[in-house]
């Protein structure tokens, strides 16, 4: 997803002198090409993550686009003062792109990992949250966001992620992508997530479960409408992401069925709310937290048999 969204910014630049990079300190080789041909417009503020989203601001302000690119831990947690007052209170056009959504960084351990980021960032008024599921999805989203006013977080994953879309879908902002229907369950999944997601409801069509799968690329604003039209086509809905399972696309899905009194089976499928002690590659913790295609089919089958079992002994 990187490599495609910096081709698609620079494209964009070539056309728009007031589109602005800002890195601290990271995507040196993904940024080659665009560093040469826009060498006014790409400033490396080193490792210094809050005077970045003060550069930007600065630069936001001025009338310029600005994308801020960091690892989400650093980009979200360092700079939580800075993007709260300087970006969010002033509800500037800064882009906050954030790469290592989840578990991406595995092997660098808990610092590394990313969480919390979409707990914290929902909560700050006027700030927007996407993150694409596919590389269609991250190429649509740097074209939707030059038509967005105010903050934009973006939530990448890395490079080598698969097309989960056939084609380049109609993307907009704030409004879910159903990908297929069926009555029995349905995966909403977010990010990186949807790859797994769509090959766990393969999974369950073979033991005879007829899924939903939907792209909720954008988190805020959740697209309560999709959310509702599911939860009364479907038996089930299950949330899929990885992030804790406290204040994510879970916690979102949750408020707007429990609000709207909504008789559907509901379950979140996420990391628990503890910091882990395990360090290993991406594949190996996604396993261990059943983020998996197999793990998420096994969650779904479980909760499907309970329900239908306890129903039975009514």
């Amino acid at each position: 997803m990187r490599t495609t969204f910096i081709k698609a910014l620079e494209k964009r630049a070539a056309k728009d002198p007031d589109v602005y990079l800002l890195t601290a300190d990271l995507g040196f080789r993904l940024f080659d090409s665009f560093r040469e041909r826009f060498a006014d417009r790409f400033i490396n503020v080193g490792v210094a993550e809050a005077n970045m989203i003060g550069v930007a601001a600065g630069l936001a302000l001025s009338g310029k686009t600005v994308f801020c690119y960091s690892m989400v831990p650093f980009l979200v947690m360092r700079t939580l003062d800075q993007i709260r007052v300087d970006v969010c209170y002033q509800e500037l056009n800064v882009r906050l792109i954030g790469v290592g959504g989840g578990l991406t960084y595995g092997l660098e351990g808990m610092t590394h990992h990313a969480i919390e980021d979409l707990a914290v960032l929902r909560s700050l008024p006027n700030m927007t949250m996407v993150a694409p599921g596919d590389p269609w999805e991250a190429h649509s989203i740097i074209e939707a966001s030059f038509g967005h006013q105010g903050p934009l977080f973006i939530r990448l994953g890395k490079n080598g992620d698969p097309h989960v879309h056939p084609f380049c879908p109609t993307f907009r902002i704030g409004k879910g992508i159903v990908l297929r229907r069926g009555r029995d369950a349905a995966l909403v999944a977010t990010g990186s997530m949807l790859d797994a997601a769509a090959k766990a409801a393969d999974l369950l069509e073979r033991q005879g479960l007829k899924v939903t799968l939907a792209s909720m690329h954008t988190i805020k604003p959740l697209d309560e409408e999709l959310v509702l039209e599911i939860a009364s086509e479907c038996r089930s809905l299950f949330t899929v992401e990885e992030h804790s399972l406290i204040g994510g696309l879970g916690s979102a899905v949750a408020e707007v069925l429990a609000e709207d009194g909504s008789a559907c089976l509901f379950r979140r499928i996420a990391l628990p709310d503890r910091y882990g002690g395990m360090i290993g590659g991406v594949d190996y913790l996604r396993g261990r937290h059943g983020l998996t295609p197999e793990g998420i089919c096994k969650s779904v089958l479980e909760e499907v048999s309970r329900c239908r079992t306890m129903a039975g002994g009514r």
